[in-house]
């Protein structure tokens, strides 16, 4: 196992530059005097492709050799590292093949044939996705760009908490959605070399909150197919994220289906932000836990802004 190092984040931010925009960081008065913190809300729902993941999909892609990249790439994803490798691919001009299951929003799926992706349907669990997968990659031999268990797609991802520190100044804590542990890996990345006082929390939905309960049994335990309105959160950690998880965050926080619609509903009222419901478990879990947080300058990942608007919670 392959563990990315902090020169493998700075040849990543190089790589991907062209390719991405640095998002803007936005504060608002209502939701410090809420929560009792200073809050600095990276917006990666403005990102190319509508999320933070087109960091990652786009450093490796653009990383191939032009042997590799000629049979293209390959993932499986519920919607937005789909549509991020299918973008980043567009853009290198090679194909890319997706697996994804059936129940993935139709925006989603919508944006990866867009972005020219091949789409093959999987049922909405972890094993059928990787049993799909497997067909797909024999038949193409596309190379496997995993959505987050992938030293590449976590030093792509650890540029977002770059940017983020650069442009608040310093931070006492960053709050991240945890699915499978990409956006938190790479936050853990860069942050322990660059900023190693600022603590790290990852934010999980109740209902699929095997994070929460690996970190808290010190291994790693897998759900299958969770249900929750948070449909970025669904897969569990891997043995490279865990890595991470495990060394440098300082605790995982859970919210409710309620809590996070509530965020959710909070963040369009007042700051004006589209963002999908796996975006608001942060601001929920911090509004769970003020005392946690109060009097500290707190940066909060919004990681992606793709909802499908026919199917709003």
């Amino acid at each position: 196992m392959y563990i990315p190092t902090f020169d493998d984040v700075k040849t990543a931010r190089e790589r991907v530059t062209p390719y991405i925009h640095k998002t803007p960081v936005l504060t608002s008065t209502f939701m410090n005097e809420l929560t009792g913190a200073e809050l600095f809300f990276k917006c990666e729902n403005f990102q190319k492709a509508g999320a933070f993941k087109v960091r990652g999909a786009s450093n490796a892609v653009f990383g191939l050799s032009d042997d590799v990249a000629a049979k293209g790439v390959a993932t499986h994803s519920s919607g937005n590292h789909a549509l991020s490798l299918s973008y980043a691919a567009g853009r290198r001009g090679i194909p890319c093949h997706v697996v994804m299951p059936r129940t993935a929003p139709q925006a989603k799926k919508d944006a990866v044939i867009g972005y020219g992706g091949i789409i093959t349907e999987c049922e909405p669990s972890t094993s059928s996705r990787e049993a799909v997968f497997a067909d797909v990659q024999a038949a193409t031999g596309a190379d496997f760009v995993h959505p987050y268990n992938d030293p590449r797609v976590i030093a792509g991802q650890a540029t977002c908490s770059l940017e983020l520190l650069e442009q608040t100044g310093g931070l006492d804590a960053v709050v991240a959605p945890i699915g499978g542990g990409g956006m938190i890996s790479g936050t853990c990345l860069a942050l322990s070399n660059v900023a190693p006082d600022v603590k790290i929390y990852a934010a999980e939905p109740k209902n699929a909150d095997d994070a929460y309960r690996s970190f808290k049994a010190g291994h790693i335990i897998a759900d299958d197919a969770p249900d929750t309105v948070a449909d970025g959160l669904k897969v569990p950690l891997k043995d490279l994220t865990w890595h991470f998880v495990s060394n440098h965050v300082e605790d995982i926080l859970i919210a409710t289906e309620e809590e996070i619609v509530d965020a959710m509903k909070l963040i369009w009222k007042r700051m004006k932000i589209v963002m999908e419901p796996s975006s608001a478990v942060p601001l929920a879990t911090i509004i769970k836990n003020k005392d946690l947080f109060a009097g500290k300058r707190v940066g909060v990942i919004i990681t992606g802004g793709n909802v499908d608007l026919d199917k709003l919670p």
